[in-house]
């Protein structure tokens, strides 16, 4: 696949207007963010992507988290990650027959594994056996078929890096609760955060200048940031960032960190009035902006879980989750996890296509 570069002034190429803004290329033209913003609202719809080493272990990708894997022990996983069936083409074409209009793709999650080619880590599918850039192929793809790329970085909460937030600055769940802390980990006076947030922003950096037009950022680890403080985790100045290198992309952290966020994201269904503060983030406060409603066709599992083959959702189930969503509105996000070779699960393209079919024959659900 050939490999985009975002070139200067945001400069994609002959005619400025990523693809998936063509529609909205003369407000692109005056007006980038409102651009991206007027194009989320319309979008609907949109396939989450979520694939990793913890695919090999199959019981989702909070398993280092859950079962106190160490450090060192789980990088060895980087050494059977072949993504030999990871297909970008047919993940494209599956999501254009499923009626989605973007694709979030996890580009690197809590367990530090980038599935991106990073100077700044060699954890990568890059320097894996696969030694593929995987992100660098759905941006090619996405582009191609004008497809809105979100990307889902892992922000607050990292169980790998040395410098990354720990309990006492991230909260009790910052990482895994191992019997003794891992050797990998810099504690006490030797820890250094911002030493992990400057990682982070060069990260950022990588995905905004290398692989072309972007349509969203989205955090994730609020849990870091909220027990510390926002500003010490420099959210505002990493947001400013990143419109500063691509104007239109948006910028999301779950419920909502700062406020500043473009629009908000929550599992399942959006906080009540009753939520706690933290909880509810901005969702019932900033109601003007887009929503954003997170939902697995694995029921309640994100990464592959192998217990739950036949259990996932079927289409009359995906069409509820279109009509909640629509009722609200917010945007509906619909997360499929990679088989450990990097297949799109058959489950889950037999719905797909099922509910998509019903989406060119009646439309989405009415708002």
């Amino acid at each position: 696949m050939p490999h985009l570069t975002v070139l200067p002034n945001n400069e994609f190429g002959a005619d400025s207007t990523p693809t998936y803004l063509f529609d909205y290329a003369e407000e692109y033209r005056t007006n980038a963010p409102e651009a991206g913003r007027s194009w989320f609202r319309d979008a609907r719809y949109g396939l989450a992507v979520r694939y990793g080493l913890h695919s090999l272990i199959g019981k989702g990708d909070q398993v280092q988290y859950i079962d106190k894997i160490p450090v060192q022990q789980y990088e060895l996983l980087k050494n059977k990650f072949t993504a030999v069936n990871f297909d970008p083409v047919e993940i494209a074409e599956c999501a254009i027959a499923g009626g989605f209009r973007y694709i979030d793709f996890c580009a690197r999650g809590a367990d530090g594994f980038c599935l991106f080619q990073s100077a700044y880590s060699e954890f990568s599918s890059a320097t894996s056996p696969a030694q593929r850039d995987l992100v660098a192929e759905m941006a090619s793809v996405c582009e191609y078929h004008g497809l809105g790329l979100c990307l889902h970085y892992s922000h607050g909460q990292d169980w790998r890096h040395p410098h990354a937030p720990n309990q006492d600055l991230g909260g009790p769940f910052a990482r895994p609760n191992y019997p003794l802390p891992d050797p990998a980990y810099h504690i006490g006076v030797e820890h250094q955060l911002d030493v992990y947030l400057e990682f982070v922003s060069a990260q950022i950096q990588e995905l905004l200048n290398s692989y072309g037009p972007i349509a969203a950022i989205c955090l994730d680890g609020i849990a870091g940031p909220l027990y510390l403080s926002p500003e010490k985790f420099h959210c505002s100045d990493l947001y400013r960032l990143i419109r500063h290198l691509q104007p239109q992309v948006l910028v999301s952290y779950q419920q909502g960190l700062t406020g500043e966020e473009d629009f908000f994201a929550v599992n399942k269904t959006p906080p009540g009035l009753d939520a706690a503060k933290a909880e509810q983030g901005f969702v019932n406060i900033m109601m003007n902006k887009p929503l954003e409603i997170r939902d697995s066709l694995t029921p309640d599992a994100w990464g592959y879980h192998a217990e739950l083959a036949g259990n996932h959702l079927n289409p009359d189930d995906v069409w509820k989750l279109l009509e909640k969503a629509a009722a609200f509105p917010a945007n509906l996000t619909l997360n499929t996890n990679l088989m450990p070779d990097g297949s799109l699960d058959l489950e889950d393209i037999n719905t797909i296509i099922a509910v998509g079919c019903k989406i060119e024959k009646h439309g989405f659900p009415r708002i």
